[in-house]
């Protein structure tokens, strides 16, 4: 399993790299903090594989890692092949990039 740091999708949205933020945590959580990605949630994705996309890098995050890292898998399983975890999570991104954003 790929994954990318909360410093490099830092860098990613820096430089405006193309890419999809996927976060498949659940609507209540989205609502505590978000990083401004599409919500959907894990249980979902199976039936929205037509939202994500196969032409660009995409960085899948949940609350610290976990989650979205089987979602990554998944995927790989799919045939998607530019399909990243961001490793920590949104905790990781509160923590070493921008503490605005709540933990819980």
């Amino acid at each position: 399993m790929k994954e990318v740091s909360v410093t490099e999708l830092k860098q990613i949205r820096d430089n405006h790299e193309p890419h999809q933020l996927i976060d498949v945590r659940e609507p209540y959580e989205y609502d505590i903090a978000n990083l401004g990605g599409e919500l959907i949630p894990q249980a979902q994705v199976p039936d929205n594989l037509d939202k994500i996309s196969r032409d660009q890098k995409v960085i899948v995050h949940c609350r610290s890692g976990a989650r979205s890292g089987r979602i990554v898998q998944y995927l790989e399983q799919q045939g998607y092949t530019e399909v990243y975890n961001l490793k920590g999570g949104i905790l990781a991104w509160s923590a070493e990039i921008d503490p605005s954003v709540p933990q819980y």
